[in-house]
């Protein structure tokens, strides 16, 4: 054999190792970040959970939880804008000691340079209602009788004022979007056990949606399958479920069968995009829907007494009754997540009581009392109470200063609101933690909204810290890198 092709010693560095080694070494170091960076593009790195499942009916496949779970399906009722925590679950006498005086306090209130004017009573009157006396405001006669069933956590913290980001935090776990919502890490983690509904459905105020839109009801990085359904508001929630005249079922299911092939051939040269699978699963999954959705809106099979009892022959109440009764109906076929927006657009039509939190508050307590409370002895009376786990909320309070002298409007508080859980494994009729004696900020068991997740997670089977997405070269969580706690008082 020829010198020329004879193996050749390795040629030493000044460091003492070979060229090989040297580009070896110098690869898995600081250097393979690009490497990292350009294989995370092309979803090298994604995993799914151990079951390595490649198909996107495989991604929705009823999946076992990491324990027992509490509660097996989940209702999230957003009260979108920021209810004001001492006109609802958090009274607090010295307001009414100290109403019309100034605040004189050190904590940050205000936002985007809002006056600060005085301290507001509420005008709306608590009473303690139930066997455990948990004090209800005025706002809530219907509600008030499950007190029993509430847990209030009066101590709610998030790291922002605005509600843009406060929303995408709640949802999301972070401030700026990108990232899974709630139920988008529900149904990962357990999949649905309806193939002919979606895991996920989100109703919105027919006012319009919270600011951010879609990115609180998002999948993020995960998968485009886990994200929310949007289920229209009014009469028609999904549109577009009855064929044309001239179209079969039988011609549409070969019609599709067609398409699938098609589709299977493409998706087979373009394994990682998963919103190309989630799109091909989706023709498939409105197809099922045809026939089950049809029956799910179909409010006409309900009695009289149920809407009545509900409040859709109410104006005032019809729209959230609506959206409650298609909830109940949803849960009972086995529906994972559902999420109800109260409030849509901006300022007045939401929350959102700068100008008159009175008037404002009235509004739209009046028109979710009735239908949430409805929907709760609803689940009571058909079995699914124990399995159903509810929890009430916005994206923060509000403070107890009034917006400038003899104006009723309050401003955004992030530093202390209320929020409650009830249903499946909450242990009910408590109110756990405690804002100062005017209501600004937590004082006693502050309660992140990563621990809120963290509880969630936790009473539908889930640990917070094993459930995860491999994305960008890390394990991703909902509750983020920062310590999240289950709050244990919660559990009953």
């Amino acid at each position: 054999m020829s010198n020329r092709y004879r193996r050749m010693a390795p040629i030493q560095t000044p460091c003492g190792q070979s060229r090989r080694e040297f580009l070896w070494e110098t690869g898995a170091g600081f250097t393979g970040l690009a490497l990292v960076d350009l294989l995370s593009r092309d979803g090298f790195f994604q995993r799914l959970r151990a079951d390595e499942v490649q198909k996107i009916r495989g991604l929705l496949a009823p999946r076992k939880p990491h324990f027992a779970p509490r509660a097996t399906r989940c209702v999230f009722l957003f009260m979108n804008g920021g209810p004001s925590q001492v006109d609802t679950f958090d009274p607090k006498p010295m307001l009414e000691r100290h109403h019309d005086t100034k605040y004189t306090g050190g904590i940050e209130v205000g936002s985007n340079g809002r006056p600060i004017g005085y301290l507001m009573k509420s005008p709306f009157p608590f009473q303690q209602h139930g066997e455990s006396g948990l004090p209800i405001s005025s706002l809530y006669p219907h509600l008030s009788r499950h007190a029993d069933d509430l847990c209030v956590i009066r101590s709610m913290q998030t790291d922002t004022a605005a509600h843009a980001s406060g929303c995408i935090q709640m949802n999301t776990g972070k401030v700026s979007i990108g990232s899974p919502s709630l139920g988008s890490w529900v149904t990962y983690g357990l999949g649905t056990d309806n193939q002919q509904l979606p895991g996920y459905v989100v109703m919105i105020d027919p006012r319009g949606g919270p600011i951010g839109s879609a990115s609180n009801w998002s999948s993020g990085y995960a998968p485009a399958a886990y994200q929310g359904t949007h289920f229209r508001a009014g009469a028609s929630p999904v549109l577009n479920l009855q064929n044309p005249a001239d179209v079969t079922p039988q011609g549409q299911r070969r019609s599709l069968d067609l398409l699938n092939s098609l589709n299977q051939e493409h998706y087979a040269l373009r394994k990682n995009e998963s919103e190309l699978a989630a799109r091909i699963e989706s023709y498939e999954l409105a197809f099922r829907m045809q026939s089950a959705a049809r029956t799910v809106v179909d409010l006409s099979r309900e009695s009289k007494q149920t809407h009545q009892r509900y409040g859709l022959d109410n104006p005032r109440t019809e729209d959230f009754a609506r959206k409650c009764l298609i909830t109940k109906r949803l849960l009972e076929r086995g529906v994972r997540f559902i999420q109800l927006y109260s409030g849509g657009g901006h300022i007045e039509d939401t929350w959102d009581g700068h100008t008159n939190c009175i008037s404002n508050h009235e509004l739209h307590a009046g028109e979710t009392d009735q239908p949430m409370a409805a929907l709760m002895q609803d689940m009571k009376d058909i079995g699914l109470w124990d399995e159903t786990l509810f929890v009430w909320g916005g994206e923060f309070g509000r403070t107890p200063t009034s917006e400038g002298v003899g104006k009723p409007g309050r401003d955004h508080d992030w530093h202390g609101f209320s929020m409650w859980l009830a249903g499946g494994g909450v242990k009910g009729g408590q109110a756990i933690g405690a804002t100062d004696e005017l209501g600004f900020a937590a004082v006693e068991r502050p309660v992140h909204v990563r621990d809120l997740h963290a509880t969630i997670l936790h009473l539908m089977g889930l640990d917070h810290e094993e459930l995860s997405y491999f994305y960008q070269g890390l394990d991703q969580r909902l509750t983020g890198p920062a310590e999240a706690q289950v709050i244990h008082e919660v559990l009953a």
